[in-house]
């Protein structure tokens, strides 16, 4: 594993690590301020800026304090000089919808840049599979 890799594997473990902890300063700690998401709530066209992604946590912060789960089961990065991805597989649920559906995941797609010299994670999109189709 490169440096590269690493580096990018514990800030994206620090992140969930903050959104488990509804730590919102954590959560916004590596994302520059044009961040892009797209999530599963919508809006669908996503939000763009620091500011529109930081108004989509409170509302799952609440969430997640009524038991939800919130944790990395599978991930991966692919690290170049100055570009970067990494997927991942999150648990994310309340216990009876993890129970109904124990192998249900959240996918994570990230899209990261170095921002002198530092890694950002410029593009987030969380999505579940359409298991009805």
């Amino acid at each position: 594993m490169s440096e590269d890799d690493a580096q990018i594997r514990a800030m994206v473990h620090r992140w969930a690590t903050a959104v488990r902890e509804a730590d919102l300063d954590g959560v916004l700690a590596d994302h520059p301020a044009d961040i892009v998401m797209f999530d599963v709530p919508p809006p669908q066209n996503g939000v763009r800026g620091i500011e529109a992604y930081r108004d989509t946590w409170p509302p799952f912060f609440a969430w997640l304090a009524q038991g939800a789960v919130f944790e990395i089961v599978e991930l991966e990065v692919t690290a170049g000089a100055d570009v970067a991805y990494a997927h991942a597989l999150l648990r994310c649920g309340t216990p009876e919808s993890i129970a109904a559906e124990p192998g249900a995941r959240l996918r994570l797609t990230l899209g990261l840049r170095k921002d002198r010299g530092r890694w950002v994670i410029a593009h987030e999109h969380h999505s579940f599979p359409d298991v009805n189709h």
